[in-house]
């Protein structure tokens, strides 16, 4: 569907792609991996149109739809509600409802034949785009990327930025474009997003390339990997850890062959310099020389970096209890955080704080840390030393330090070279680590206030949030560091990988009380999935029973109805019986009066007229209402029939 052909791309002087060729197929799921800097988000840039190539072309079929994802959308701003703007997705269908609504008042007074064809058409063109599930669809989507069913109705502009991004991202897959282009999706996501979102791409239909450096994440939703190294895009037939396996096989193999080539361009230079002293092996040496000079050469494989050198130095050895809180009570007005909890960790723990947005993690950490009042009281440690990293911890970087003045201040006793390490490890190399702060952005200000925390002497790191703008490299070198690290730390994350590495200990936060499973993450992912699949078991089993009890009464009060229309039916047949009996009666009367005032003797008394008439009107009357009694009776067996 879109093929990239021998292209090639320069920027910032120096070339990112280098006659590098892809093709992306229909139905594909791709995950676009590399070092930083070797031109990820640039690429689906390009591939939007967005960037103009140096050379070599991008052919793609005809009308192919594009949806990209990516950082920019953190600034758009609007005054419309969230479902609003999510629904823009629906553009050409919510036009067509709004041209089916005015024909509708149109109609009231023209009933033309033109008119009701024209909304026959769009009637049915509005049910062929589906339009009448168009708002449960965006509804779902956004409460599926965290939002509360209350929050579809709020502005746009009153969210944080990372918020208007999952805004986004539901309007680009409502769109559902033939090509998603997804520039680090999971950034701005709590973990049940995250793992909500996994399940939505692996059962979209459209072709997915996804830039991430979340690996669970890509080993969920990916079926092939596209690496771009040397000015090259390498493709591989799988998620990123049949990525990482075969690309190691295929290093070893390339380094098996650069050594092997090496070797031989060795010897058979050592021959052409003693071939060269000798007149009668001149043309020999020239011989090796031009085909050393067509031989292809084979690259060695690029480093991926060094490795931290600096360790851990902890000036003291904590007691056994590191912290301990009993909570009565924490609450921001009427929200209740945690209610009648109780934390310890202990020496040696290593916890991952986990759950969704808005729970209370961050303000467990601040608690923990000291910073963040409620009601309750903290049991008193030994020698506990405690270093916390989040992100208004930037606040305390020093605007005027270069980065390798703002660690040699604040840990003095650390060599250049191990700075620099450090500096190397989250993104910043060579002359970089001469930058002042203030020209830093926010994420290279977290990177640096992370580096700091990483070189303190505590013995207990609070950690908020410390892989959220960083590589897979980067995160695979703060995991060496934290598996080295002697202390104990408490971190909240939504990197699954990064925690499945480091934790022993796994807290969430449930009906306001902390809870805690003894173990690492990759076996609390199993746990949980097996509580979820036996909670909705059970909760299908409650539904089942529910709904045969409200079968059984209804059943019950059937069986009562019948009873009581039986005894009603019964009621009613004796009644329109003695009814019928009485109405003949009353018949038989009034033709007995009837002929009684026929008598010609009984209009020769006055007395006697009158007693007659009175009587037969009396009687007439009487037979009207048994009459209409009757009637009434009639219908109502009639409607039991």
């Amino acid at each position: 569907m879109l093929s990239l052909n021998n292209i090639s791309f320069e920027f910032g002087g120096r070339y990112l792609y280098k006659d590098a060729t892809w093709q992306i197929n229909p139905g594909e799921k791709i995950g676009l991996v590399g070092l930083n800097g070797t031109g990820k988000s640039t690429l689906l840039r390009i591939i939007n149109g967005e960037y103009a190539l140096e050379s070599g072309e991008i052919s793609k079929i005809r009308n192919l739809s594009i949806g990209f994802l990516n950082q920019d959308l953190l600034s758009y701003s609007s005054g419309e509600t969230i479902l609003e703007v999510a629904m823009q997705a629906f553009a050409p269908t919510l036009k067509l409802e709004k041209e089916i609504n005015e024909l509708l008042i149109k109609l009231e007074t023209d009933h033309s034949d033109e008119v009701l064809h024209a909304l026959h058409d769009k009637q049915v063109a509005f049910e062929a785009a589906d339009g009448y599930n168009l708002r449960p669809k965006a509804e779902d989507l956004l409460e599926g990327l965290g939002f509360s069913t209350a929050e579809l109705t709020r502005p746009l502009d009153t969210f944080s930025g990372g918020w208007r991004m999952r805004v986004m991202l539901a309007q680009m897959m409502l769109q559902q474009p033939d090509l998603l282009l997804l520039d680090e999706p999971t950034n701005h996501l709590d973990l049940p997003s995250i793992l909500w979102i996994e399940g939505y791409l692996k059962d979209y239909t459209g072709t997915v390339v996804i830039v991430s450096h979340d690996r669970y994440f890509l080993d969920k939703v990916v079926n092939k990997t596209a690496e771009i190294s040397s000015q090259k895009i390498t493709i591989y037939n799988g998620n990123y850890s049949f990525y990482l396996e075969e690309k190691g096989e295929r290093e070893e193999l390339q380094r098996s062959q650069f050594k092997n080539q090496e070797k031989y361009i060795k010897e058979q230079e050592k021959l052409i310099d003693r071939f060269r002293a000798k007149a009668s092996k001149a043309k020999m040496a020239q011989s090796r020389i031009k085909m050393l000079d067509r031989l292809e050469r084979i690259d060695d494989v690029d480093g991926a970096g060094g490795e931290i050198n600096v360790r851990f130095e902890m000036d003291k050895q904590p007691g056994k209890v590191i912290s301990h809180l009993h909570i009565k009570d924490k609450s921001y007005g009427d929200l209740k955080i945690l209610h009648n909890t109780e934390t310890k960790i202990l020496r040696g723990d290593k916890i991952a704080l986990i759950g969704a947005n808005g729970r209370g993690k961050s303000t467990l950490l601040r608690m923990i840390f000291g910073s963040e009042p409620y009601e309750g009281k903290h049991e008193a440690t030994h020698n506990v030393i405690t270093s916390f990293f989040a992100q208004h911890q930037l606040e305390s970087l020093n605007l005027n330090n270069d980065l390798i003045t703002e660690l040699a201040e604040f840990a003095p006793t650390k060599k250049d070279v191990e700075l620099r390490s450090i500096l190397g490890a989250f993104l910043f190399s060579g002359d970089e680590v001469f930058k002042k702060i203030k020209v830093l952005s926010g994420g290279e200000k977290s990177r640096v206030a992370l580096a700091k925390t990483m070189l303190s002497k505590a013995n207990f790191l609070i950690l908020d949030e410390p892989t959220n703008h960083l590589d897979m490299q980067s995160v695979g070198i703060l995991v060496q560091v934290l598996a080295e690290y002697e202390g104990s730390f408490i971190i909240v994350s939504h990197d699954r990988y990064f925690l499945s590495q480091v934790a022993n200990k796994i807290w969430w936060i449930e009906n306001q009380e902390v809870k805690e499973y003894l173990g690492p993450y990759d076996e609390y992912e199993y746990w949980a999935d097996q509580r979820a699949k036996e909670q909705k078991a059970i909760d299908k089993g409650i539904q089942e029973t529910v709904k045969k009890e409200k079968e059984k009464k209804k059943a019950e009060q059937k069986v009562e109805q019948s009873d009581e229309d039986k005894k009603l039916k019964k009621k009613l047949n004796t009644r329109f019986q003695n009814l019928e009996e009485n109405l003949q009666k009353a018949k038989k009367t009034k033709e007995d009066l009837e002929k009684h005032l026929g008598n010609p003797e009984i209009y020769q008394n006055a007395d006697k007229f009158q007693k007659a008439m009175e009587n037969f009107n009396q009687h007439e009357t009487i037979l009207k209402e048994i009459t209409k009694e009757w009637e009434e009776v009639f219908e109502k067996l009639t409607a039991m029939e």
